[in-house]
């Protein structure tokens, strides 16, 4: 299969302009493909994979990755997808996160193999010495207004009367379009990849190419990936998945995958991974005839954490999860128990010497049937034999828990019944 039947095969194509154009296109020459990036964060999250991962493919398919990162287009904030006004930075910061997205796209793409090595620039570089006057007579007079307002991110906006759109996320579609135009005569990339909400920015950006250079370009939306219930893909009840490690721990990223639903698994598998055909086929066999076993999700989560951690990741984590499961705290090093206390689990500081009782009212663990949190429930918990500290079982109604008994002389891991932890720093 050429490329975009291969993207297609993986459900990743959403829109094309001229098809076969394009096949005969990527077929005939190395090509450049590009895909911007705005720097909102500090980190790429998870949501980028998809994009990334496509570049990877093209890359590995003998063409040349280009990955745009927004320092110009950053800081006002594209209005797609987006019911509101987005607050803007200041360009400290949008450096401080372009930094940041060039070395976590050195995770993904090569950028030292000849012709088809990937590229990363940044479009401030080409539009902060642009003034005003040569904005608007030399590119702004390609654009009718009255065919930017018809534009759903634009139109959707001024539609709704009580949020609007200013002037700054309305120049956003001229700008990106502009991009087109520098890395097509810089790079010659014509090619242009992104999701499935760019499409009018990335349609503009092709006319913008043909006025100015005279050139044919093309464009490529992937789907915006959600879950099989229609929810978001990419957050977690704590937020969203980043790829630093920082900001989500190897544990807690490894954790959101391995407990993909079983209805969304085979897809993921397909979208995420570069596991071959044949793989994908056992996995599917195995996770029809047994699904509870969750063979799909585990490798899955191996390929995604090893992917993005490396193999120090990976082991971490699965250290943390066997040891949490089989309540075994004892093999955990203390950077585990910190990546337990970043993100991993619910936690909460205490001073040296809080009572057990205490604890376990704070931490809401115990809750009576009725919804409400007492010391007497946390009595009975603890009589009841139902509350371990640090993998053992704990009957002292009187414990109190001290830095002489605490993991590393600061950590108490609280667990009610088999799947309640909760994970206290002692403060210091």
């Amino acid at each position: 299969m050429n490329i975009i039947e291969q993207l297609q095969a993986l459900g990743l194509v959403a829109q094309l302009s001229a098809n076969e154009e394009l096949v005969n296109h990527l077929g005939s020459s190395i090509r450049t493909v590009y895909c911007g990036f705005d720097p909102t964060a500090d980190s790429l999250h998870i949501g980028n994979l998809v994009p990334l991962l496509a570049l990877r493919r093209f890359q590995l398919a003998g063409h040349r990755p280009l990955l745009l990162v927004g320092g110009a287009t950053g800081m006002i904030g594209d209005p797609g997808g987006r019911d509101s006004e987005r607050e803007l930075q200041s360009a400290e910061v949008v450096e401080r996160q372009l930094a940041r997205i060039r070395s976590q796209a050195s995770q993904f793409l090569d950028f030292e193999c000849g012709e088809t090595s990937a590229v990363v620039v940044n479009n401030a570089d080409w539009t902060r010495n642009l003034s005003v006057i040569d904005y608007l007579r030399d590119i702004g007079k390609h654009f009718s207004v009255n065919a930017m307002i018809q534009k759903e991110s634009v139109r959707r906006r001024i539609e709704d009367v009580s949020q609007g759109i200013s002037y700054t996320e309305f120049s956003y579609m001229i700008l990106q379009s502009y991009d087109f135009v520098v890395l097509n005569r810089d790079y010659d990339c014509t090619i242009q990849m992104g999701g499935s909400d760019q499409w009018g920015n990335m349609t503009a950006g092709i006319d913008l190419v043909r006025r100015m250079e005279s050139k044919q370009a093309y464009a490529i939306t992937y789907p915006l990936v959600t879950k099989s219930d229609g929810t978001k893909f990419g957050k977690s009840s704590g937020g969203a998945i980043w790829l630093n490690p920082e900001m989500t721990s190897p544990f807690s990223f490894y954790q959101f995958w391995i407990n993909t639903a079983d209805s969304d698994v085979m897809n993921y598998l397909r979208i995420f991974t570069f596991l071959a055909g044949n793989e994908i086929g056992v996995l599917a066999a195995s996770h029809e005839s047994d699904p509870g076993r969750r063979a799909a999700q585990v490798a899955l989560a191996q390929a995604m954490t090893r992917h993005v951690h490396g193999e120090s990741g990976l082991e971490a984590a699965e250290r943390i999860t066997g040891a949490l499961f089989s309540n075994s705290l004892g093999e955990l090093s203390e950077d585990d128990l910190g990546q337990l206390a970043q993100d991993g689990m619910p936690s909460s500081t205490v001073s040296d010497g809080a009572s057990l009782i205490d604890v376990l009212v704070s931490s809401g663990l115990a809750l009576t049937p009725k919804g409400e949190v007492t010391a007497g429930q946390a009595r009975k918990l603890i009589q009841g034999n139902s509350v371990s500290v640090n993998g053992e079982k704990q009957v002292d109604v009187d414990l109190t828990l001290t830095t002489e008994g605490a993991l590393f002389g600061r950590f108490f891991v609280i667990q009610k019944g088999k799947k309640n932890h909760h994970l206290l720093v002692l403060g210091r």
